[in-house]
């Protein structure tokens, strides 16, 4: 269990230091969604690698694999550009809680299409969270400029494609290796990231040196390859709600990064605001599992 939160723990902190890589590449003039390919196409190479190392039981003649896989694909596509254009718009900090919020708009949802029931617990942390999100953003002072519209919409946004990516990615999982898994998403999300990209810049690259490359390199080693092995090497052994509190690593690290390196402070407000969301999202999830664990007890499952 402990190796399992370590490597969530290390996966988080990489996705931390992944932020404060991508807003140096766009200080240096490259666009949120040429970062989000060239992250993408790098981790692609490490998963094709990790698949050719083990290709046993990849799963990749079953359909139901490349089925969830497109849709994991699109997930992380959306996941990665809308978290850099919400940094480009407001800070690493305001960008990574946002992202962070993602279980509470997906309960939003569920109520909405009756999939669950409100609850006192459930509608209270979502009270909660919108205050965070008041707080942390200054919605209510229109004159603060931390953060504009376009940065919480993104920001939001790459909350909901990561829960697209996570739900896509399981359902995958069920068909076939995570490494078959993953390198069919990332080919998906490269092309198609590949597309918008083009669009957004024509196709022009800005110029590169040692430094930019060393970056690049930073990127999709840490922020795509090396994260999501450790990451669901680490949830297999390790409990959902110790890796929900674990993953609290990535926006800490973000804000202490946004910090020291971009000088992007936040206010005592702020603070308050993205201590609120953190410490409610992650009160929620494990509430959430307990939930999950005692429905099933009851149902006559062994979870011991």
């Amino acid at each position: 269990m402990y190796i399992g939160s370590i490597f969530v723990a290390l996966a988080a902190l990489s996705w931390g230091i992944t932020g404060a890589i991508a807003t140096q590449l766009m200080a240096l003039g490259w666009d949120a969604a040429l970062v989000s390919l060239c992250r993408g196409a790098i981790g692609l190479l490490c998963f094709i690698a990790w698949l050719a190392l083990r290709p046993q039981q990849s799963g990749l003649s079953n359909p139901q694999l490349w089925k969830w896989s497109l849709l994991a694909g699109l997930g992380v596509a959306g996941n990665f550009t809308f978290y850099f254009l919400s940094i480009a718009e407001g800070s690493i900090a305001i960008a990574a809680t946002l992202m962070y919020c993602a279980p509470v708009f997906v309960y939003l949802v569920s109520f909405a299409m009756k999939i669950e029931r409100p609850t006192p617990i459930n509608c209270g942390a979502i009270l909660l969270v919108m205050l965070g999100i008041v707080l942390l953003t200054r919605l209510y002072d229109v004159s603060a400029g931390d953060v504009t519209a376009v940065g919480i919409m993104t920001g939001l946004l790459a909350g909901l494609s990561y829960t697209l990516f996570i739900f896509g990615f399981k359902q995958a999982s069920v068909h076939g290796s995570n490494q078959a898994s993953l390198s069919i998403s990332f080919v998906v999300m490269v092309v198609v990231m590949s597309v918008w990209s083009g669009l957004r810049t024509g196709f022009a690259i800005p110029a590169l040196d040692m430094q930019t490359l060393a970056l690049l390199a930073g990127l999709g080693f840490l922020g795509a390859g090396l994260s999501f092995v450790l990451y669901f090497q680490g949830l297999k052994q390790s409990l959902a709600t110790v890796a929900s509190i674990v993953a609290l690593v990535e926006p800490v690290t973000a804000t202490l990064l946004g910090y020291a390196i971009f000088d992007q402070q936040l206010k005592g407000l702020q603070l308050a605001g993205m201590v609120l969301i953190l410490v409610t999202v992650t009160a929620l999830t494990i509430h959430s599992n307990w939930e999950r664990k005692r429905a099933l007890r009851k149902r006559g499952f062994d979870l011991e």
